[in-house]
């Protein structure tokens, strides 16, 4: 049979083993969270970047027309354009 010390040795081993053990897997599944979650926020970032990229798209002013708005009403109006347009007819 082993000595008390031998098995005292024995199961400190053991307890340290499995408290190694445990805070290694522990350390390596905060950092495989962490990971998980960084990737995680990289897409919504870039699916946010992606939805203004394509409103910025669908509501750019049309570069066709010279006019803006002839209403003087309207919000839009831009007097200086307007006059640029009236002097360019002139002319």
């Amino acid at each position: 049979m082993a000595s008390t010390g031998v098995n005292v040795l024995r199961w400190g081993a053991l307890v340290f083993g499995v408290f190694y053990g445990f805070s290694h897997q522990t350390a390596i599944s905060t950092k495989d969270k962490l990971t998980a979650d960084k990737h995680e926020y990289e897409r919504k970032q870039k699916l946010i970047a992606d939805a203004k990229a394509a409103w910025q798209r669908k509501n750019a002013p049309s570069s066709g027309t010279s006019q803006e708005s002839l209403s003087l009403d309207d919000p839009r109006f831009d007097i200086e354009a307007y006059m640029r347009d009236i002097a360019g007819k002139k002319l």
